[in-house]
């Protein structure tokens, strides 16, 4: 797409849309147009805008059908089809930016649910047309849009919340109170895994040729990412598989999983991390991986030292070791089998699952202690108070709101945090421990000349009963990769 005629285009319907108004002397206003000029609005209700319908975006907008959801935005009509169902008096558009402009002051906020490479673009344009923003996870692609969207969030004054609804419950409360009090003494070791990916990874970019759905602007599901032909195997769904439009696994769970760990122990950014995988290729994220982080010690919170703490990280079928007391026949996380996360502390044995859920400490399953109460409670966290929460933050005075409970100021670091681990993953070819310098955003411990060997294509035949490999690499200087890892080349027509 051509930008300046993009903006051109959008001007001129914005001075025709300006005109109509001031002859038609009426128009609709939203709540905090009418609450501004000194009138109580009706009902009270934001005007919300959906950006992503299709799949969880679809949940989140159910969560918020208590006031009005005004406009559908998704690249996929066939897709978002049961959520343009659900709300048949909204405004429809395939592209987010039209949808933005046309309709202007006639929203209040925006949830966003798309694939992970176009989070940051649409966060930033709903924030800087003065939108309150839900972003689901991972809040972005990459640690550069993280830091860029935490920025943002303290310059617009907007609300936000990023779609982690673990962060509200109960349960994460409970943990983060436990520990602070001293109930498992200082914490210096953490592991956490999940059962995701539960579609498929480490794959090869497909080669067959397909016809691209009617019901499909595909140039507008690559947003920023490069170009490449459509093929099924990556929209709806199956993109958080790809390098180029997800995260994997990790960037898929950790905002969940970690959530807690990055809560109680108050871990900022890390100093260093590494990470061993199944093969890694140049497309898609491994099938099964390892990541640790190492964070130096922090200032002492409730009861209790914060001292330098190692925190791994496991996906794909791998799992920590069963902890040491842990009853037979107890999940050492939930008890779905999804995955959880185990601190372990100078006095004891903390165990929670995915949302931080079902929290114990070892031998003490029916003598759990008390809360400290010190964190606000959020109603019915897990269906829906989380979008709620955000949604009463929006109608609040930005001079002297309650910010959400996972606002941009506190999900932006935690992200950082989650998508730097698939630096480690993409650059584990190095065959060391990445130093990270978390204020510069660079990765200190990498030589100008140094390469990576990344797998392109690997195959193998059978002959005569013995099988032949034929497994193809491309060689990568390890410096420019971990670069554009960080902050990630978009295509001509979008920018940060």
């Amino acid at each position: 797409m051509d930008n300046f005629k993009y903006k051109t285009s959008l001007s001129r319907r914005k001075f025709i849309k300006n005109i109509s108004i001031a002859t038609a002397g009426a128009t609709i206003l939203p709540s905090h147009v009418i609450s501004g000029l000194g009138y109580t609005a009706p009902s009270d209700k934001l005007n919300i805008a959906g950006i992503g319908v299709g799949g969880m975006g679809r949940s989140n907008l159910r969560n918020m059908n208590s006031q009005n959801i005004v406009a559908l935005a998704d690249v996929d009509w066939s897709y978002a089809k049961r959520c343009f169902d659900d709300y048949p008096k909204a405004k429809k558009y395939k592209d987010y930016r039209v949808m933005l402009d046309e309709m202007d002051k006639d929203i209040d906020a925006v949830m966003i649910s798309t694939p992970d490479h176009t989070h940051y673009v649409s966060a930033r344009d709903a924030m800087q047309a003065g939108k309150h923003v839900y972003l689901q996870k991972p809040l972005t692609h990459s640690v550069y849009e993280s830091r860029k969207l935490t920025e943002l969030s303290k310059t617009s004054g907007v609300a936000t919340q990023m779609g982690n609804q673990g962060n509200s419950s109960d349960d994460m409360r409970k943990v983060c109170e436990w520990i602070w009090n001293g109930e498992i003494g200082e914490v210096t070791k953490v592991d956490a895994w999940t059962d995701r990916p539960i579609w498929p990874q480490g794959l090869e970019r497909p080669k067959d040729k397909h016809a691209v759905p009617d019901t499909l602007d595909w140039d507008l599901f690559l947003g920023p990412a490069a170009e490449r032909p459509y093929h099924p195997s990556y929209t709806p769904w199956n993109w958080r598989a790809w390098w180029d439009f997800g995260t994997g696994a990790l960037g898929d769970m950790a905002c969940h999983i970690m959530d807690p760990v990055y809560k109680a122990l108050e871990l900022g950014f890390p100093y260093a991390f590494e990470a061993s995988s199944t093969q890694v290729n140049t497309e898609s994220a491994p099938a099964a991986e390892k990541v640790t982080y190492y964070f130096g010690e922090r200032p002492k919170k409730g009861n209790i030292n914060m001292p330098a703490v190692e925190f791994t990280w496991y996906d794909g079928g791998l799992k920590p070791d069963r902890p040491e007391g842990l009853k037979p026949g107890m999940y050492p996380g939930d008890q779905q089998g999804w995955g959880g996360a185990i601190f372990y502390g100078t006095k004891g044995t903390l165990i929670c699952g995915t949302y931080a859920m079902d929290p114990f400490i070892i031998g003490r399953e029916d003598n759990p202690p008390a809360t400290t109460g010190e964190l606000r409670i959020i109603p019915d966290a897990l269906s829906g108070g989380h979008e709620m929460d955000w949604i009463r933050a929006a109608k609040e005075d930005k001079n002297n709101r309650v910010e959400a409970s996972s606002n941009f100021s506190y999900a932006g670091p935690l992200n950082e945090v989650v998508v730097a681990g698939n630096l480690a993953v993409r650059l584990q070819d190095l065959r060391r421990k990445l130093e990270w310098d978390a204020e510069k955003m660079e990765i200190t411990n990498i030589g100008d000349s140094e390469e990576i060997r990344v797998v392109s294509s690997d195959s193998f035949t059978v002959v005569d009963g013995d099988p032949k490999f034929d497994t193809q690499y491309e060689t990568i200087n390890a410096k420019n990769a971990a670069k554009e890892y960080i902050k990630r080349t978009y295509r001509k027509g979008w920018s940060y």
